[in-house]
């Protein structure tokens, strides 16, 4: 493991601690992902001692380092340096309480700070002292783990879920992240445990929701948290997408699994995150829209609609930003359908452009949500949707050419139709505009000033009101 610690940081740690008579060590996350062979920039050193002088020390002898950032109440001091972020820490043992899942801590040796780490991945480190620097040092069998694709917990399962929740969603991250398997105890005691996941804040859980969501393979950690249970207390809107109902031999998809689907489609077309989520929401509403017919089977009218509306409450709930992220996701579910209808029957330049305007720069990503849409298991109706998806994306194409439609911004705005026809703000700027978007839209006229002028003077003598 040499190789691993040879960089010149660990070096000058090294003599730090060598000169101060004190062990050190490198642990956590970048021992599992040196030996990985994955990237990783945050660097968790753990001192047999007090962790905020020897970072102190280190960042002295590192020209170039960032300012030194003190954490007194935990004990722990961070800097930056040559592109990663070293955190140091003395050895800690630590001891809970059932109400909250923050520890108390007090200072212990190694063995005892890597007891405490939650997984046996997690709980390898590496010395760095001169005289064994390099030597592993993995107490729970973590190598193995790790030749095995397997997350486990280093104490008793149930044990160590119970101290700090949060490791039951570390753990669904982890494993969606590095593609392993949970142990089966381990598993078990997630289910066993779930309801413990009420004291970890909002906040907390959605940050391992979202980078669950980032993963190569979203679905492996929706359908780990749906198994154990955890799905149904963090995100029920989403588990009650899970099912199948069957009336006169009549049966809808199951939604639940049909998002993942599309939400793993999508992950393949675009690692943007919001784009991600627009998969998990576009079906949202189906539970509070599913209504049976004896003559269309079962319905989900207006399952878009419903769930645009029911965006901005979830990410309230979620705690994710209620900002313009928010908004595209919104926009999305609201317009998911639009393309399809369209790769549904012959496209028109107006319900193009219709799509244009509604959709604007966000377009394109609406058009990857509707491809990635396509689930069914039928090779011959996928292939052609995705071939008349290629139509609507060519017609796309040569309307904005024309029409300059993506970010539509009236050629005549609201103020001078006021001037124009010596109007006060009032209904009849709102009956202009609409009547000059609708023009414009079903190519009436051109996205163009002057005949945007000409109609604006017909039309108006249409609805009475008289030119100056």
């Amino acid at each position: 493991m040499k190789e691993f610690v040879s960089d010149p940081e660990f070096e000058i740690i090294s003599d730090v601690c060598d000169e101060l008579n004190t062990a050190c060590y490198v642990i956590g996350g970048y021992v599992r992902d040196k030996i990985m062979n994955r990237s990783c920039t945050d660097i968790d050193i753990v001192v047999d001692g007090d962790g905020i002088a020897i970072a102190s020390k280190v960042a002295e002898r590192t020209k170039g380092s960032s300012k030194i950032v003190v954490f007194k109440k935990f004990g722990t001091a961070m800097f930056e340096y040559n592109e990663k972020k070293f955190e140091f820490v003395g050895a800690r043992k630590e001891s809970y309480r059932l109400s909250s899942r923050k520890p108390e801590v007090s200072p212990g040796t190694l063995e005892d700070d890597q007891k405490r780490r939650d997984f046996t991945i997690n709980a390898l480190a590496i010395a760095l002292n001169k005289n064994e620097f390099g030597k592993i040092l993995d107490p729970f069998g973590g190598m193995d783990d790790i030749e095995s694709k397997t997350i486990k917990t280093p104490l008793d399962p149930e044990i160590t879920y119970i101290d700090d929740p949060l490791r039951m969603m570390r753990a669904i991250r982890f494993a969606t992240q590095l593609e392993f398997t949970i142990e089966e105890e381990s598993l078990k005691a997630i289910a066993l445990c779930k309801e413990r996941i009420s004291i970890v804040s909002q906040e907390r859980i959605t940050e391992e929701i979202n980078k669950i969501i980032l993963s190569r393979q979203p679905s492996i950690g929706f359908k780990l948290l749906f198994d154990t249970g955890l799905l149904q207390i963090i995100f029920p809107e989403m588990a009650a997408l899970q099912g199948v109902e069957t009336i006169q031999n009549k049966s809808h998809k199951d939604n639940f699994y049909h998002t993942l689907q599309v939400l793993d489609n999508i992950s393949i077309l675009s690692n943007d995150l919001w784009l991600r989520w627009a998969a998990i929401l576009h079906d949202i509403a189906k539970p509070l829209t599913k209504r049976f017919d004896t003559k269309a089977g079962w319905t989900f009218h207006g399952h878009e609609d419903k769930g645009a509306r029911m965006v901005p409450y979830l990410f309230k709930k979620l705690k994710l930003p209620l900002n313009e992220k928010m908004k595209f996701v919104q926009k999305l579910v609201l317009l998911h359908l639009r393309p399809i209808v369209l790769a549904q029957s012959n496209v028109t330049d107006s319900a193009v452009r219709r799509l244009l305007f509604e959709a604007g720069h966000d377009v394109d990503a609406l058009m990857l949500l509707c491809q990635a849409d396509i689930t069914s298991k039928n090779e011959w109706k996928v292939k052609k949707y995705l071939n008349n998806f290629e139509l609507v994306k060519q017609k796309l194409i040569d309307v904005e050419e024309q029409d300059h439609l993506r970010n539509w911004q009236p050629p005549v705005d609201g103020n001078e139709i006021m001037q124009l026809f010596k109007l006060k703000p009032g209904k009849e700027i709102g009956q202009l505009k609409n009547a000059l978007r609708e023009a414009i839209i079903e190519g009436e006229i051109k996205n163009d000033r002057q005949e945007a002028l000409e109609f604006l003077n017909q039309y108006a003598t249409q609805i009475g009101i008289a030119i100056d």
